[in-house]
């Protein structure tokens, strides 16, 4: 019997099973539903996705996403700049902005092996209070402990969020009022 597949169908399939949480079944529906019931609406995200791409960035500063060189909340004259937010993604910068908790400015670290230190010490010019916002982790408390160690002449005061985030779950999977909370109750270290 002959293996009926069609190449461009397939290969739709794996684009999108390549995104997180997307499944073989998932990927499936979104691909038929892209190229047999709305290919509008699939043009109309394959424009969307291109132009994001292209267009989007790391902020100069903070290292959250951005279409300029300083993303909206590092070039906001009213955030509150005495404080710093450090979080693992741009991502995390999203769920915190949505629960509408905190007014300050962000700084976004993915691992310690990636800080770049001057630019560290370019991020905390001006800042009374760093707050760490990280999942509770082995790993997450070892990185507070070299950036303290790092920042340890500044005089800067280093909180973190409160317990009540569980441990090895991402804070987009954190609901808002859980988050808002944490940010309220956070910790000095």
């Amino acid at each position: 019997m002959k293996n009926y597949k069609i190449e461009a169908f397939e290969n739709l399939v794996e684009a999108f099973g390549a995104f997180p949480s997307i499944g073989k079944k998932s990927a499936i529906r979104l691909a038929y539903h892209s190229v047999m019931e709305d290919g509008f609406a699939a043009m109309k995200l394959a424009h969307a996705i291109e132009t994001a791409v292209n267009s989007i960035h790391k902020c100069s500063k903070c290292h959250n996403m951005s279409e300029d060189e300083l993303c909206t909340i590092c070039s906001d004259p009213y955030r509150d700049s005495s404080k710093l937010c450090v979080v693992q993604s741009a991502k995390d910068i999203l769920t915190i902005e949505e629960s509408r908790q905190f007014d300050g400015v962000y700084y976004v670290i993915s691992e310690v092996r990636d800080l770049d230190e001057a630019h560290l010490f370019y991020a905390v010019e001006g800042v009374e209070e760093i707050i760490f916002a990280f999942p509770p982790s082995i790993a997450t408390d070892t990185m507070i402990l070299y950036i303290e160690e790092k920042l340890q002449g500044l005089s800067i005061k280093f909180t973190k969020i409160a317990q009540g985030v569980p441990t090895g779950v991402e804070l987009e999977n954190i609901d808002v009022m859980s988050l808002s909370r944490a940010l309220e109750a956070r910790v000095k270290i």
